[in-house]
């Protein structure tokens, strides 16, 4: 087989093909888990990265790389392997990384992966020959010392969790808060009628309702932080089972501020490692803001597309975009696309919540989780569908929005609802029997109390303003 190299591990000879910087443990892998062609994603692997760069800078200085163990690194060999590290966290060497999702449930196929390729790309950078059958830079000895699958592997998945929140999801999301605000802020002299059950309500002001949007994403940034925060405690320095075995007492710390320092988020090492090893509970209470966070997004986006209705029979309050011809048989139909793929991006999500819960509760026993590579896969695709999701619907959705105050002006008269600010004049009861008897007639409120001059003009043009209706009154 002129197109592969023989590569050998503990349990014999595998053929690799030839220029692969990975080796025996990954191609037994790929042959392993033909399952779902998902490979992990590139945040994930740059998370790797990133920790086997951190837990080389940790084993270096506390003089493990280069001391008097079995097969010492000179401090050459340690600044080629970090380079290694480095290039993979960066996110070279992408395509050196083609595991199933789908495969052992601790991950350590694809932690040998990145041994594997750290390993072999380091001799390179190192000048020597990568293909040698003998490994100056070992992926076992060196690339992972001191530590484990079982704790590396689910760092690596707190730190690509927390990262694509902190770099990505919480900035658009912020940037949505500030498009919804600005929208509040410059729509509030327009008035428009309320809807409960969507049926009509007393009139607020379009910039009231979209203030509230606006709010519930200023909650959902705090919630993403929440998840963000929710994952900071990294179980590397637990090795095995939590005990720490093989490694240095110092190493989980760290490591830890190693990731701090590169990243600017505040990780640290668990409080105790063999629940840090053994449960992926920060991961699921993550997740579950996310869940909330999408099922905020559905909630507006829907809200959006049926304030957009229209143009001529629905709602038409706002002015949404036009995008793409919307119809293959209706000339000149446009539809509220932005709106439906962000629903569909939540409904993604919240479906995602599920299987991040029962891999959590569910996926193992003991000292260790055993469903962790299909965690962060989930968890991973949840962010960045939110934050690709968010920031197409700000761009081609929200920054271009218009209000119609024509349709908003419209309706406030025609609503039943207005009988509501004459409650504390004649009654409810008198005020009921005025919203039917205008809807049976086809008359406003204010044109039927002036037919049966129920209150003094002065006095009711004072009641049926509907800008007073928008605010308390004394």
């Amino acid at each position: 087989m002129t197109n592969t190299r023989t590569e050998r591990d503990s349990m014999g000879e595998v053929h690799v093909p030839a220029d692969a910087y990975y080796g025996a443990q990954t191609q037994r892998a790929v042959e392993n888990f033909p399952v779902s062609g998902w490979e992990m994603s590139p945040a994930m692997i740059s998370a790797m990265g990133r920790v086997k760069w951190a837990c080389g800078i940790a084993n270096a200085d506390l003089g493990k790389l280069t001391g008097s163990g079995k097969n010492p690194l000179s401090d050459k060999q340690v600044a080629s392997m970090l380079s290694a590290c480095q290039e993979i966290a960066d996110g070279k060497l992408a395509d050196q990384f083609p595991v199933d999702v789908f495969q052992t449930g601790s991950g350590t196929s694809s932690n040998m992966n990145i041994n594997e390729v750290i390993s072999n790309r380091a001799i390179e950078i190192d000048g020597g020959d990568r293909m040698s059958e003998g490994k100056s830079i070992h992926p076992n000895d060196h690339v992972n010392m001191g530590q484990s699958t079982n704790d590396t592997f689910p760092t690596a998945i707190h730190v690509a969790t927390a990262v694509e929140i902190h770099n990505k999801l919480i900035p658009t999301l912020r940037r949505m808060h500030a498009s919804l605000q600005a929208k509040a802020e410059a729509w509030d002299k327009i008035i428009k009628i309320g809807r409960t059950h969507l049926m009509d309500a007393t009139p607020l002001r379009l910039g009231q309702e979209f203030g509230g949007f606006a709010r519930q994403i200023e909650m959902s940034i705090s919630r993403a932080e929440r998840a963000r925060d929710a994952v900071l405690e990294l179980p590397v320095g637990g090795t095995a089972v939590g005990s720490g075995i093989n490694t240095h007492p110092e190493f989980g710390a760290r490591v830890a501020a190693e990731l701090a320092k590169q990243t600017n988020i505040d990780f640290v090492e668990a409080t105790n490692h063999f629940e840090g090893n053994a449960n992926r509970d920060g991961l699921v209470e993550a997740h579950g803001q996310l869940k909330c966070i999408a099922q905020t997004l559905l909630g507006l986006a829907n809200n959006i597309r049926w304030l957009g209705s229209g143009p001529r029979c629905g709602y038409y309050e706002i002015k949404l975009p036009t995008r793409q011809p919307g119809s293959s048989i209706m000339p000149g139909k446009v539809n509220p696309v932005m709106c439906e793929s962000l629903m569909q991006i939540a409904a993604r999500v919240i479906g995602n919540d599920t299987t991040v819960t029962v891999s959590g509760g569910c996926g193992g026993n003991f000292q260790l989780n055993i469903m962790m590579p299909v965690m962060g896969h989930t968890v991973l695709e949840s962010i960045g569908l939110l934050d690709g999701g968010c920031a197409a619907f700000i761009e081609f959705c929200l920054d271009g929005m218009e209000p119609n105050e024509e349709a908003c002006n419209a309706a406030v008269e025609q609503s039943l609802s207005m009988c509501t600010s004459l409650n504390p004049l004649i009654g409810y009861e008198q005020a009921a029997a005025l919203a039917k008897e205008a809807f049976k007639t086809g008359q406003t409120i204010r044109e039927l109390c002036e037919e049966k001059n129920l209150l003094p003009a002065d006095q009711l043009k004072d009641a049926l303003d509907p800008w007073k209706m928008t605010e308390p009154q004394a």
